[in-house]
């Protein structure tokens, strides 16, 4: 983070909040009883040391305390489509109810170039990884300067697929700020080798290979305390909103298992 970003973060909302509104307590999977309403508001911010605009939706939790651990998900590749980041909602709300607060973050713009498809995934598609590490750091410091009462030794980055390959390239290009990643089939970049700072946690569709190296070996999981777990049931593009009742369970389950480790 360049250290004139905080002055520039008393600009940066560049949109009032366009919409505001109020859900009720998912109760969906995991060991935590508690369930809270959770409140949505969208707001799109202004990245100013890169003149760029960063669309977020922030579910939170409308009771319980101000000291909650951060959750940043970061949505797979839709050809610049606006309003990707809000296609994750069950994940979202579930988290939020639980009493995390969770914010989801639009990585596309329509004036971006697409991503490419052909030559090396790890080269060519390296650079829009690098911009959505960006933008996650970016989030980051903005909560930091604007919500200081939330627990930010416990962040965890959350992506699927090419989201995924962000939240994975992140620890390497902006070490120490996050506890955890949680990727949903990426399917490119490399899941860091550590068995702390940050925790590494995978789940994995039926129908979706990942690149060789990707993934860690068996002895490397047990070694590092790496989780990857498949799910024999769930495509890889049945993750997000997509994804059916009992996928939604499935999938909300295993992430809250893991955060509440």
């Amino acid at each position: 983070m360049h250290p004139l970003k905080s002055l520039f973060l008393l600009l940066v909302v560049l949109v009032l909040f366009n919409s505001c509104r109020l859900l009720p307590g998912n109760t969906t999977g995991g060991a935590n009883t508690s369930s809270f309403q959770v409140k949505r508001d969208t707001v799109t911010l202004l990245d100013q040391t890169r003149n760029r605009k960063v669309p977020v939706a922030l579910y939170t939790p409308q009771a319980g305390g101000t000291h909650r651990p951060v959750v940043l998900v970061s949505h797979g590749y839709s050809f610049n489509r606006p309003g990707s980041y809000l296609h994750y909602a069950y994940l979202a709300e579930t988290l939020a109810s639980k009493g995390y607060w969770v914010v989801s973050i639009q990585h596309e713009l329509p004036t971006d170039s697409l991503l490419p498809t052909t030559g090396t995934p790890q080269v060519v598609r390296r650079p829009f990884w690098e911009r959505g590490a960006d933008n996650i750091e970016f989030v980051l410091h903005y909560l930091q300067q604007t919500r200081p009462a939330l627990d930010f030794n416990q962040v965890t980055l959350l992506g699927h697929s090419n989201g995924g390959d962000m939240v994975a390239l992140f620890p390497q290009k902006y070490p120490h700020q996050v506890a955890k990643i949680i990727t949903l089939d990426n399917r490119r970049m490399a899941l860091p080798r550590t068995k702390k700072d940050p925790q590494v946690y995978s789940l994995r569709s039926s129908d979706q290979v990942a690149d060789a190296g990707v993934l860690p070996t068996p002895e490397e999981q047990k070694r590092l305390g790496m989780t990857i777990i498949a799910l024999p049931r769930t495509i890889h593009n049945d993750m997000d909103d997509h994804a059916t009742a009992a996928q939604r369970q499935e999938i909300n389950e295993h992430l809250l298992r893991f955060l509440q480790k």
